[in-house]
């Protein structure tokens, strides 16, 4: 278990030294939870044009219960595992470059890596027959937004991996909460 600790560790310290202040902006804008405000609403539109004021509405409302549950979960996952994060871990944050604002105490697991893949594989479900190339957008995000909490250096990839595994399965499971509730109000589906 050391070993794969350390190792976590050592990828952390060289992915987050591959920066230069010339990219901090950027990075800490990719993490910043508004900025994904004009994808999702672009994504919000396509579903309303292709499964009207119902399924929207549906849609809405299991998108921010899959939000809070992969939000919760990580917490729990933190409080649980008090794993502390590189911006507080002795003998890596004196190696590490710390961009973000803020840190906080513990980190396994990224609540924006399972955030953002969960709505990523709900959006992919439901997009998958009807915009079959969108999806290259739709996963790029999760990618760019986790990849910027180690580049923050508030996580260790190990965190992030989680995070993205969970949210996948989170999504899958509200994708199908989703598929159930459109079936009971008759939405149409492609």
């Amino acid at each position: 278990m050391q070993e794969l600790i350390e190792l976590d560790q050592e990828l952390f310290l060289f992915l987050n030294n591959l920066g230069s202040p010339a990219w901090d902006g950027f990075w800490r804008a990719i993490s910043d939870k508004f900025v994904g405000i004009p994808l999702y609403a672009v994504l919000l539109y396509l579903i309303f044009k292709n499964f009207g004021w119902k399924g929207t509405l549906a849609s809405m409302v299991v998108i921010a219960l899959l939000i809070t549950a992969t939000d919760q979960l990580a917490n729990v996952f933190k409080d649980g595992f008090e794993r502390l994060r590189p911006c507080r871990q002795e003998g890596v944050m004196e190696n590490a470059r710390f961009v973000a604002d803020r840190c906080g105490r513990f980190g396994y697991f990224s609540a924006h890596a399972s955030n953002s893949m969960g709505v990523a594989t709900f959006l992919i479900l439901l997009f998958r027959k009807i915009y079959p190339k969108l999806i290259y957008l739709i996963l790029l995000w999760p990618v760019l937004s986790s990849y910027s909490r180690i580049y923050l250096g508030v996580h260790y990839p190990a965190d992030v991996i989680t995070g993205l595994f969970i949210g996948a399965i989170l999504g899958y499971i509200f994708y199908k909460l989703q598929q159930y509730i459109f079936f009971r109000l008759k939405v149409s589906q492609a």
